[in-house]
């Protein structure tokens, strides 16, 4: 059974990164809040929500396949300081968390794990829409300057 060893060890590398994801989104939510940015709130508020469901189905998942869901591990929080630095910081962390999610991908396919590799697809496919959505951000802030860009996140 080393294959599903393998597996697991590989969910529970996503699920290391969906932990860090749920903590980075909270915190940059209630910052945004603090601010006044009730948009930027809300979307990462949803967004920690979000990765929240998705780290339970990744346990749900560990534990039907018999192993042990490692939440104890978390990584490291990129937390900005201003709402440009911010959104880097998601940016940035969504880029190291896709290439995670790619490689449990690719392994529970060459293990023929489809059902794992199915729940990691929707939740690759639910990253790469919020990188879209955080190049968006960074693409308004440079055509109309982040005072601007601030002023319609009220």
């Amino acid at each position: 059974m080393k294959s599903q060893a393998d597996i697991i060890r590989h969910l529970n590398q996503v699920l290391t990164t969906e932990l860090t994801s749920i903590n980075q989104y909270f915190l940059h939510a209630r910052m945004y809040k603090n601010w006044g940015f009730s948009q930027l709130n809300d979307k990462c508020y949803k967004k920690s929500i979000l990765d929240m469901k998705q780290a339970d189905k990744i346990i749900e998942r560990v534990l039907f396949l018999e192993g042990l869901p490692n939440l104890q591990q978390l990584g490291a929080l990129s937390i900005g300081e201003h709402t440009e630095e911010m959104l880097g910081c998601d940016y940035q962390f969504e880029l190291k968390q896709i290439n995670t999610i790619k490689d449990a991908i690719a392994f529970c396919e060459a293990q023929s794990d489809f059902v794992s590799r199915d729940m990691l697809t929707d939740i690759l496919e639910g990253e790469e829409e919020h990188i879209d959505w955080l190049e968006t951000q960074q693409y308004q802030i440079k055509e109309m300057g982040i005072e601007n860009y601030l002023q319609a996140q009220i």
